[in-house]
C-alpha cells in the first residue's frame, strides 16, 4: 500500500495562493470563517481520511458490497463514514445555518471531499449523495419535508440518493415511466423500478430518502411531464416510528471497480403500498434535479482528479524505490558494472509521471475554479456578476467532469506502466485505481453526453456570450504572462492555440447554422478532447504564473516546490497541447465518416 494518496500542501496552494479562497470569505455568507478555521477543519478530515478511509481501501475492492435476502450488505467503514462524517459536519457544512449546516464555501468542501476521494473514493459518495438529495428538498420542498428529512440526513443517521435511471431508459430521462398517482391523504402512490442507484441501500443506516423522477398520470409526455418526489425507504409515522414503505432492493450490481460503493436496482410499490411526496410543483422534477448538476458534475470532476492523485504517488513511491536497468553512458552504451538505477531516473518513466502530475493537479485547480465561480454565484451582489460566472461556469462545466475522468484514466494506465508487470497484480493497488476510476467516465452524462453538451449547447449560448467571457480569461492570463521572462514562448503557444480554436470553430458552425446538427455535432467528443487541453493548458500558464511570481517573492513554500509546478507546467505545453494540431486536423476535415448513410457498407 503506498504511503500518500495527496498532496496537502498543493491542495492548500490551489484553494489560497492561485485561486484565492480568502477573497471569498469577505462576502455575507463566508464571512464567519477565516483560513485559520477553514485549514484546522481540512486537517481534521486529513486525520480522518488516515484513519478510517485509506486503510480500508484495497479490503473493500476484495470485499465488495453485496445482496443478499432483500438487503444490501456494505464494508463497516460505511457506517463510520455516515455517523462520523455526520458528526464532523462533511454532510452539512456547505448547507445554511438554518439547515444545520456551517456555511462553507464549495471550493472548501471540494478540497475536503477531494481529500476523502482520494483516500478511500468506496466511502465518500454514501455522504456526498445524501449530502446532494437532502440539499434537494432543502430548496425545493416545504417545511414538513424539510422537518422530517434533513436533520436527521444532515447528521448521517438517514441515507439519500438520487433516482433517475430506469431499465429502459437510461441517458433517455424523457422515457421514464416511474408513474406516480395522487391520493386524498397528501401523498403519491408509486410504481416503478431505477437503476444503477448509487448507494441505494446498505445495512446500517436506518432510512434511506430517495429523491426519485416520477410521471404524475395525465402529465405532458416527455422531459416536462417529469416530477420529483421524496419517497423513503421507511417512512415515518405519527408517533416517530418508521415503517417499511414498499422500495425492495432488487438486486446489486457487481461491477468492475468501486466494488464497495454498492450500486443498487430498486422497486417501488410491488405490494401496491409506497407512499411518496411530492418535492415542489408538478412537472418540474427534472428542471429542480438539473439545477443541482452543475455541483454534481463538479463533484464527478473531482472524485477523478482524486483518485489520480492517489494513482499518482503510489506509482511515484515505486519509481523511487525499484532499481532497474542502467543510465545509458554518453556513447549510448550500458555500463554491466554499474549498479542498477531507480526507474525514476529513466526519462521514459519520467515522462509518464510528468503526466500523471500533469493531469492530477491541472484538473485538481480547474475543479477549485468551478467550485469558487459557483460560491460566486451563490453569494453574487450584482445581477451581471451573477450572469458572468453563470456563464463561465457553464461553459467549463462539460469538461470540468469529462477531463479529470478521461486524461484520470489515461493517467493511472501511465501508473501502471511505471510498475511494469507489478502494475497488472493484484498486490498492487494501481490496477485497482484503474477499475474504480473508469466509471466517472459515465457518472453523471457520459462523455459523449457532456461533449453534445460542450459544443451543441455551451458554445452557442447566448450567441457565444460564455465562450467569449471565457477567452478574455484566459487572454488576461496570456497577457500577464507575456510580461514575465520565461513564460512569453507558453504565453505564445496558448494564444496560438486560442485562434486555432476559432478557426475549429468557424469551420463546424455553418453546418448548425444550416440546421444540419448532425453534422455539426458528429465529433462533439473529438471537440471536448481538443478544448479541454486549451483550458488545462490555461490553468498550467496560470499556475505556471504564480509559482514563477512565488519564486522571486520568496512565497511561502519551498524552492523545489514552486519549480516543480513550473516544471510540469513545461511538460504539459511539451507534451500535451501539441495534440491539439493533431485534434483539429481531424475537425476540420470535410468528411462525414461516423454519420450513417444509405449506401454505407457494414461496421
Amino acid at each position: 500500500m503506498a504511503e500518500k494518496y495527496v498532496d496537502v500542501d498543493t491542495l492548500k496552494y490551489m484553494l489560497y495562493d492561485v485561486h484565492n479562497l480568502e477573497e471569498l470569505l469577505s462576502r455575507e455568507r463566508f464571512q464567519d470563517h477565516d483560513k485559520e478555521s477553514l485549514d484546522m477543519f481540512l486537517d481534521s478530515v486529513k486525520e480522518f481520511a488516515d484513519r478510517e478511509l485509506f486503510p480500508y481501501c484495497k479490503e473493500m475492492d476484495e470485499n465488495p458490497a453485496y445482496h443478499k435476502d432483500g438487503k444490501v450488505f456494505v464494508h463497516d467503514q460505511v457506517k463510520t463514514m455516515m455517523y462520523k462524517g455526520g458528526e464532523m459536519g462533511l454532510i452539512s457544512a456547505p448547507f445554511d445555518y438554518d439547515s444545520g449546516g456551517l456555511q462553507i464555501p464549495l471550493m472548501t468542501q471540494t478540497a475536503v471531499y477531494y481529500t476523502l476521494d482520494a483516500a478511500n473514493n468506496h466511502l465518500p459518495g454514501y455522504a456526498a449523495l445524501t449530502s446532494g438529495s437532502a440539499e434537494l428538498i432543502v430548496h425545493f420542498g416545504n417545511k414538513e419535508l424539510n422537518e422530517t428529512y434533513v436533520p436527521k440526513m444532515l447528521s448521517g443517521q438517514w441515507g439519500g440518493t438520487m433516482c433517475l435511471t430506469e431499465p429502459q431508459a437510461g441517458s433517455s430521462l424523457s422515457d421514464i415511466t416511474t408513474k406516480a398517482t395522487p391520493t386524498d391523504d397528501g401523498f403519491y402512490k408509486i410504481l416503478g423500478q431505477k437503476i444503477f442507484i448509487s448507494g441505494g441501500d446498505n445495512n446500517f443506516t436506518e432510512n434511506i430518502a430517495h429523491l426519485v423522477l416520477a410521471r404524475i398520470e395525465g402529465a405532458p409526455k416527455g422531459t416536462k411531464g417529469i416530477s420529483l418526489f421524496v419517497v423513503p425507504k421507511n417512512r415515518p409515522t405519527e408517533n416517530g416510528n418508521l415503517e417499511f414503505n414498499d422500495v425492495t432492493t432488487v438486486a446489486d450490481f457487481q461491477k468492475m471497480g468501486q466494488r464497495g460503493y454498492c450500486t443498487t436496482h430498486l422497486g417501488f410499490g410491488d405490494a401496491d403500498n409506497c407512499r411518496g411526496w411530492l418535492v415542489g410543483e408538478a412537472n418540474k422534477g427534472l428542471h429542480y434535479m438539473f439545477l443541482m448538476m452543475n455541483g454534481a458534475r463538479i463533484a464527478v470532476g473531482r472524485g477523478a482528479s482524486a483518485i489520480a492523485s492517489a494513482a499518482y504517488y503510489a506509482s511515484l513511491q515505486y519509481a523511487n524505490e525499484r532499481p532497474q536497468g542502467r543510465k545509458l553512458s554518453s556513447d549510448g552504451k550500458k555500463n554491466p558494472d554499474e549498479n542498477q538505477t531507480l526507474i525514476i531516473n529513466h526519462p521514459d518513466v519520467r515522462r509518464m509521471l510528468l503526466q500523471q502530475k500533469s493531469v492530477v493537479e491541472g484538473s485538481m485547480s480547474l475543479t477549485f475554479l468551478s467550485a469558487k465561480y459557483y460560491d460566486i454565484i451563490e453569494t453574487a451582489t450584482s445581477p451581471e456578476e451573477k450572469e458572468k460566472y453563470n456563464l463561465l461556469l457553464e461553459m467549463i462545466i462539460p469538461i470540468v467532469k469529462t477531463y479529470p475522468s478521461e486524461a484520470g484514466r489515461e493517467a493511472i494506465d501511465n501508473g501502471l506502466q511505471v510498475l511494469g508487470g507489478y502494475g497488472f497484480c493484484t498486490d498492487f493497488i494501481l490496477q485497482q485505481y484503474y477499475r474504480d476510476i473508469r466509471i466517472f467516465a459515465l457518472y453523471e452524462g457520459t462523455t459523449g453526453i457532456q461533449s453534445q453538451d460542450l459544443l451543441g449547447r455551451k458554445v452557442t449560448m447566448q450567441n457565444g456570450k460564455a465562450l467569449q467571457l471565457l477567452s478574455a480569461e484566459i487572454m488576461k492570463t496570456i497577457q500577464e504572462a507575456s510580461k514575465v521572462e520565461g513564460l512569453q514562448s507558453y504565453a505564445k503557444t496558448l494564444g496560438a492555440k486560442l485562434q486555432l480554436t476559432q478557426k475549429v470553430l468557424g469551420h463546424l458552425m455553418p453546418h448548425a447554422m444550416k440546421g444540419d446538427y448532425e453534422r455539426y455535432l458528429a465529433d462533439a467528443s473529438v471537440f471536448m478532447e481538443f478544448l479541454s487541453l486549451v483550458i488545462i493548458g490555461w490553468t498550467w500558464l496560470n499556475l505556471g504564473l504564480n509559482a514563477t511570481n512565488a519564486l522571486t517573492t520568496e512565497g511561502k513554500y519551498s524552492k523545489e516546490f514552486y519549480e516543480s509546478k513550473i516544471h510540469t507546467m513545461k511538460y504539459f505545453f511539451t507534451y500535451e497541447i501539441p495534440k491539439t494540431s493533431g485534434l483539429a486536423e481531424i475537425l476540420l476535415n470535410t468528411e462525414s465518416i461516423t454519420i450513417k448513410k444509405d449506401t454505407e457498407p457494414i461496421i
